[in-house]
């Protein structure tokens, strides 16, 4: 019998192998030789499989550090490749979306035809407006089939979108607005949140008023509340989306902008990250192709992020519909109304494909696998990790609770920034490591360099890089050329610094390491905060854990632990020293917390991920930054008060 994860420590959860499994192996979409490809040969072939063009492109890129141009002379729209092309070829009735809405019976069937004729009955209703090419377009709705309908709409015009998460606030929203200068915004009434409404249209409604530029609201009714509507400005979907006639899709160059996607940076101003039409959808087509090694007509794939965010983009509208993908789509949280819900998804729709973070995947474990046991989880074929390091542990329960032991892993690493991912198993030829991202996508050229910017080889670890171009990566900051050459260029003569440490181990396999600004320096000891956190999941008592650092006179920094334990337990001073004692053998003495904050929830954004900036504000008592985003504000004072009776018992 193979002995429990609780049982082992972490390093021996990295040390296990996961090759793939045989049967996998031969009918994977990406075979060992994709590794052999030249880097030219790859992506002009890319280029001419995985998208359709007006005009084929003549050069296949462009490298003037640090901009890039890609498929240039090519002219294309993107709407029509996840679209018309289906339709066209036969298969308009294919299902593109399964969406299930949060209250219960809430159930659609979007069909790539039934998807063709909502694009082209908004888009129609937006040409009303005025907007055509280059009309810069607002976005803030929740996870409902509009929200893609509203995308596809916008490039199906050659607008421009800018999709705003629907759990930002009034400020965050006017700010995008008010940036990209957009003259429609389109949101909702409200949306559904376990169980009770978000007022999206109120929010809208403050933030047009902050925001000059936007002249029209396209409102869709989704709960049926009442909201208030201004007469001349704001427009019910349902009345203004009536037109089916034919819309064609706007002949688009390659280097056209798609959308920008604002991201926090080290200033309190959100970076518009610019990305374009041609090289960003072959990105997200062909790495979600081998990557998630769909099968068309086979599969049922779920994304289980938010369109709202990078992962949404190129990984739940733009990649999986330009491949002809069918979807699941959820428009509530894991837990309403039970904490059963996602495998209830799983078990209705007949899932193969899952794709979510580790912060959900650890939400899971904290609620225990019988909410999965009482569901029949055996269509699954893959699982997919996104949006941070997986601690070793999470990735094993994941593969054991969810997977079945039967399912590969496949942990991204990407950002908003690379617009596609870059570091990846694939999953008929990779064996996995639990908590390594293993290898670049074939390619892509990663590398890790220290301080002098010198290479490091296995065994070293330091500053995570990317060497040449890559079809999807950002073309800039929107109005801010100089932030971009400092923020990614300035480090590394041509080389883009992606802000995140990483390790390389004797395989030669990629091990992420968080923010480089999530690394404490502890009297001259760099120690990643991913690194104590995952010796303190390791421990069998404990659910969750975050680590921030604060200043210490000695040591330069100390580190602040913030601790949940399973089953809601109360956290004590014996239960501090075991778990300073456990990172101490995990890790070592150097790793040690200073203190231990016991928390019964930690503070997360609504989509669910820690908010470790604010928890380095709590262990430094500075000011608390922007909390728009935060799902409960109360859990950051909650932490305060905590923090500083650890605090006053340490003095």
């Amino acid at each position: 019998m193979e002995t429990s994860s609780q049982e082992i420590n972490t390093y021996q959860l990295e040390e296990r192998r996961y090759p793939p499994p045989p049967e996998f192996a031969a009918r994977a979409n990406a075979q060992r030789d994709i590794y052999d490809r030249d880097f030219d040969e790859f992506w002009e072939t890319e280029g001419r499989e995985r998208v359709a063009w007006f005009e084929p492109f003549t050069k296949l890129y462009e490298w003037e550090p640090p901009y890039a141009k890609w498929y240039l002379g090519g002219k294309l729209n993107v709407a029509w490749n996840c679209l018309d092309k289906h339709v066209e070829a036969g298969r308009g009735d294919q299902v593109a979306y399964y969406w299930e809405g949060e209250p219960d019976g809430d159930r659609r069937a979007l069909t790539y035809s039934d998807l063709l004729r909502e694009v082209t009955k908004l888009a129609n209703a937006l040409k009303s407006l005025g907007v055509g090419k280059g009309t810069p377009v607002g976005i803030y709705m929740g996870m409902v089939p509009e929200a893609p309908v509203a995308m596809l709409a916008c490039a199906r015009l050659g607008a421009p979108h800018t999709v705003i998460f629907g759990g930002f606030s009034a400020d965050s929203l006017a700010g995008r607005l008010h940036d990209m200068e957009c003259e429609v915004l389109i949101t909702q009434d409200e949306a559904w949140r376990r169980g009770t409404t978000v007022p999206l249209k109120r929010v809208a409604d403050e933030a047009v008023g902050e925001s000059p530029t936007v002249q029209n609201v396209v409102v869709l009714q989704r709960t049926g509340n009442d909201v208030p509507m201004t007469e001349g400005r704001d427009h019910w979907w349902h009345e203004l989306a009536t037109d089916e006639s034919e819309c064609p899709a706007e002949p688009m160059d390659s280097e056209d902008l798609l959308y920008l996607l604002y991201t926090s940076g080290t200033t309190a101003k959100p970076k518009g990250i610019v990305h374009t039409t041609g090289g960003y959808l072959v990105g997200a087509a062909s790495t979600h192709y081998y990557i998630f090694d769909l099968k068309r007509d086979e599969d049922v794939y779920w994304c289980a992020a938010d369109v709202g965010w990078v992962t949404g983009h190129s990984y739940i509208v733009y990649g999986p519909l330009c491949n002809g993908a069918t979807s699941v789509m959820y428009e509530g949280t894991p837990d309403y109304p039970d904490k059963d819900r996602w495998w209830e998804i799983i078990e209705r729709y007949g899932v193969t494909i899952l794709y979510t973070a580790p912060t959900a995947i650890r939400s899971h474990m904290k609620w225990g696998p019988e909410h999965a046991q009482k569901h029949d989880l055996s269509t699954l074929r893959l699982l997919g990790s996104v949006g941070e390091p997986i601690n070793p542990e999470a990735w094993i329960w994941y593969h054991e609770h969810i997977g079945g032991e039967r399912c590969p892993i496949v942990d991204t690493w990407w950002q908003t920034e690379t617009g596609m991912i870059m570091i990846t198993p694939l999953p008929g030829i990779t064996t996995t490591k639990p908590g390594s991202a293993t290898k670049p996508f074939p390619g892509v050229d990663v590398a890790v360099f220290n301080e002098e910017g010198a290479e490091v080889g296995p065994g070293g670890g330091g500053y995570l890089v990317l060497r040449k171009p890559w079809p999807a990566m950002l073309r800039g900051l929107y109005k801010e050329d100089e932030r971009y050459r400092e923020t990614y260029w300035s480090k590394y003569p041509n080389v883009y610094l992606a802000g995140d440490g990483a390790r390389i181990d004797e395989d030669g396999d990629f091990w992420l390491l968080g923010r480089v600004d999530d690394v404490m320096n502890v009297s001259g000891h760099r120690i990643s905060t991913i690194e104590v956190e995952s010796a303190l999941v390791d421990h069998k008592e404990v659910a969750e854990a975050a680590v921030a650092a604060r200043f210490d006179a000695t040591t330069g920094q100390a580190i602040v632990a913030f601790v949940t334990l399973k089953g809601g337990a109360e956290g004590s001073v014996e239960k501090l020293e075991e778990l300073r004692n456990h990172v101490a053998i995990k890790i070592g003495a150097i790793a040690k917390p200073a203190n231990i904050v016991f928390t019964p929830e930690l503070p997360k954004t609504r989509s669910g991920k820690i908010m470790r900036r604010l928890l380095r504000d709590v262990a430094e008592n500075r000011p608390l930054g922007d909390t728009t985003t935060l799902a409960d504000p109360t859990v950051v004072d909650e932490l305060r008060s905590r923090e500083a009776e650890e605090q006053s018992k340490e003095d």
